[in-house]
């Protein structure tokens, strides 16, 4: 049986990479080679559900274009190759994280006594407040 790649190994396989000259470590090298890598995602040609696309979308913030590319730049070390991976090690993480639906917030209920205590430590503190301010003489 085939199993079907992960969906971040499907993203890995569409991006589009491109070497552009970094700022930051290096030294004179720096000037001479371009080391960071700036990768760009199709979101849409990952074909995504809904849910998951807004997710991602809110993780990307700002990386993402009004094209619906993902653009990620890296720059951190001193090699290309390293750059490369860890350009590629943060798509794979935002792209995990997207799939990861948020646990619902289940409400908590307050019982009669609860409530008593509330409003009584609510009144407690309402009456310090209201003896305190200017003193008559």
């Amino acid at each position: 049986m085939d199993e079907e790649p992960s969906l971040a190994a499907r993203a890995l396989d569409l991006v589009e990479e491109s070497f552009i000259a970094a700022s930051g470590p290096g030294g004179q090298n720096v000037n001479k080679v371009a080391t960071a890598v700036q990768l760009r995602l199709d979101v849409f040609a990952l074909r995504l559900q809904p849910q998951v696309f807004q997710r991602l979308k809110t993780l990307a913030g700002s990386r993402m274009t009004a094209r619906g590319e993902i653009v990620l730049t890296a720059r951190n070390h001193r090699t290309q190759e390293a750059n490369r991976e860890g350009a590629r090690a943060r798509l794979t993480e935002l792209i995990e994280q997207a799939q990861v639906e948020p646990k619902k917030r289940a409400k908590t209920r307050l019982n009669r006594i609860g409530k008593e205590q509330r409003i009584k430590s609510k009144k407690a503190r309402g009456t310090v407040k209201a003896t305190r301010g200017r003193v008559d003489w």
